[in-house]
């Protein structure tokens, strides 16, 4: 059963992106972070076939997360869907190989929750591939996480004309939903309430075990799958403007909501909790 979606998450980003988040908060992330790390693989031959790895970041240097690959939304607005948490960027750290976005329990600057949410804009874009991130999901009641892309020219032409591709999301709204990833497409043609949603098979064990989420992006159409089992396809027979905005580049969101639209009610006896990330691939 498809489930709805009412969020307009991306309407902040497009502010920020264009005037910056201010204060303190609004130091360069190249100021900090680790920049050893691997991004776009030298040598590299793309085949059009999606089968060459062009771009990775294994997540191999303890510390922030590499800044030549990503940089950080900053603040607490609710971002277009009432949520509650505070991006930072204390809560996305890399250790032992894997990136933890931490999601926690504790007041900052007037927000009751803090977490982070990383990207790879004005890093790293492209247009058609392969994309897999294999990842541990958090667990509790009002948790939201989301693997996701948008369009490079969002600060030009906006939200939804530059098309969003949400490679997993998973609702904290029951404990029956905490089994269950989502994907989705927004675009001019849907959004908001879109219509173009696809839910895999409800897996006990998301939060204790890891899973590959990734998409085949062709100039025909979008898969998405869960551990190469694909479970939605995007597929407009007559592509246009409305419809088709992914013949353009788009580049990566990773990130822990609280609350809001998707996250639900939080469990007060929620304390903390992350997604771990092992690693993000890209072929082409």
């Amino acid at each position: 059963m498809k489930r709805k979606h009412i969020w307009i998450k991306c309407l902040l980003l497009i502010s920020l992106s264009a005037i910056g988040c201010g204060g303190e908060d609004s130091i360069s992330s190249q100021e900090t972070g680790n920049l050893n790390c691997l991004g776009t693989i030298e040598g590299a031959v793309a085949t059009g076939n999606n089968d060459v790895l062009v771009w990775s970041d294994e997540f191999n240097e303890d510390g922030s997360p590499c800044t030549e690959n990503w940089t950080y939304d900053i603040g607490n607005s609710g971002w277009g869907n009432n949520e509650v948490q505070y991006y930072t960027r204390d809560n996305a750290v890399v250790t032992n190989g894997v990136l933890k976005i931490t999601a926690k329990k504790e007041t900052y600057r007037g927000a009751p929750y803090t977490s982070a949410r990383i990207k790879t804009q004005d890093r790293f874009s492209f247009t058609y591939g392969k994309v897999e991130v294999r990842a541990k999901l958090p667990y509790g009641l009002g948790t939201w996480p989301a693997i996701w892309m948008l369009g490079e020219n969002i600060s030009t032409v906006s939200w939804p004309a530059c098309g969003e591709i949400d490679i997993m999301e998973r609702a904290g709204t029951s404990s029956e939903n905490l089994k269950i990833t989502t994907s989705a497409i927004h675009n001019p043609s849907g959004y908001g309430n879109t219509p173009y949603v696809g839910e895999n098979e409800p897996k006990e064990d998301l939060s204790t075990e890891f899973h590959v989420y990734g998409i085949n992006w062709t100039q025909d159409k979008i898969e998405f799958m869960v551990d190469d089992v694909v479970h939605y396809t995007y597929q407009p027979t007559a592509k246009d403007g409305a419809n088709w905005p992914f013949d353009k580049p788009q580049f990566v969101i990773l990130n822990v909501a609280m609350g809001g639209t998707l996250g639900g009610s939080i469990d007060s006896n929620f304390t903390e909790s992350a997604m771990e990330i092992d690693y993000v691939r890209v072929y082409q």
